[in-house]
């Protein structure tokens, strides 16, 4: 049996022919197979790695949209904790302001501030006292009743202007032109309203207030108000003057409990700035039994008459 096979190549030069073993030709084909079969799984292989190489390409791209996307919702996120930041250091701020003015409100009432009550305690302990303090101020009489001027005759023992003879001056005599307003220094009711020869005040008005309190004023030009009329702290009353026994224009004016006179001068001055003061001053009144009394009492509108503001700075040391 032949083994061997020709392979006649033609070329320019001529015809030649070589005679080759089956098992070269053999190893020629397997060569080729293997060439192909490799050649394939190459291209499959590079075709199945173009194809993850797009899938990560995707995925990066994906994941950068994400990381871009996170990356601005952290941005707003640490923007706003910033502003509620601010807003809390705003509102502490304000608590520490609000914890200073009721330190002083405390001290003012006379409440010692306890640092472990908290804050909404206090603010309630002392809106209890301001509402005590807001009846108060309604019903019993404080403030001036004119624009304050200062004083010519002080409450107590003094020589009598007229009469030049030692008296008890039962009032304080308040320095005022003719025609000075008159209000009404609490609630009450008119009283007496007109010209009072016996006493000598000329033209008085006389109010009746709540739990024992009245006020007198007297020496006036021109009352404007009628008996029996209730009125409300700051209501006009009448003008001041110079009638009855009078050496010149001013305003008597008198505050009486139970009947009896007590120095005016304190409850000129009694304002929120000196709350307690009176409580000291004038002993002769049972304040804690009227602190009760009117405890129960909410007043919804308070009358707020400016009078008193202009006081202060004049008061002081008189």
């Amino acid at each position: 049996m032949d083994n061997h096979f020709t392979v006649t190549i033609h070329d320019d030069r001529g015809v030649k022919q070589y005679n080759l073993h089956h098992f070269v030709k053999k190893a020629i084909m397997y060569a080729i197979l293997f060439i192909g079969v490799v050649s394939l799984i190459s291209v499959g292989t590079i075709l199945y790695l173009n194809d993850e190489v797009d899938d990560i390409k995707i995925k990066r791209l994906k994941e950068q949209t994400d990381y871009t996307k996170l990356l601005e919702k952290n941005n707003q996120l640490s923007s706003s904790i910033k502003i509620s930041h601010d807003k809390l250091k705003e509102k502490k701020e304000e608590l520490d302001k609000i914890s200073d003015s009721l330190s002083d409100i405390e001290e003012m009432m006379g409440i010692s501030p306890i640092a472990e009550i908290p804050l909404q305690e206090r603010v309630d302990l002392a809106k209890l006292n301001a509402q005590d303090m807001t009846s108060l101020f309604q019903f019993i009489p404080n403030g001036s009743p004119i624009i304050y001027k200062g004083i010519t005759s002080k409450f107590g023992y003094r020589i009598h202007p007229t009469l030049k003879r030692r008296e008890f001056h039962r009032g304080t005599d308040m320095r005022a032109k003719m025609k000075t307003p008159v209000y009404a220094t609490a609630d009450g009711i008119v009283e007496y309203s007109g010209f009072h020869k016996k006493s000598g005040y000329g033209n008085l008005v006389i109010l009746q207030h709540n739990y024992g309190f009245r006020t007198y004023f007297g020496h006036l030009n021109k009352v404007v108000i009628k008996s029996g009329t209730f009125v409300k702290k700051g209501t006009l009353l009448a003008y001041t003057g110079n009638s009855g026994m009078s050496s010149g224009p001013h305003l008597h004016y008198e505050v009486r409990f139970m009947s009896r006179p007590v120095n005016p001068f304190w409850f000129i001055k009694w304002d929120v700035q000196n709350y307690n003061e009176i409580f000291e001053k004038e002993k002769k009144i049972p304040w804690q039994s009227l602190i009760t009394a009117t405890a129960q009492i909410k007043v919804l509108n308070q009358t707020r008459v400016q009078l008193s503001s202009q006081l202060a700075p004049q008061l002081k040391g008189k």
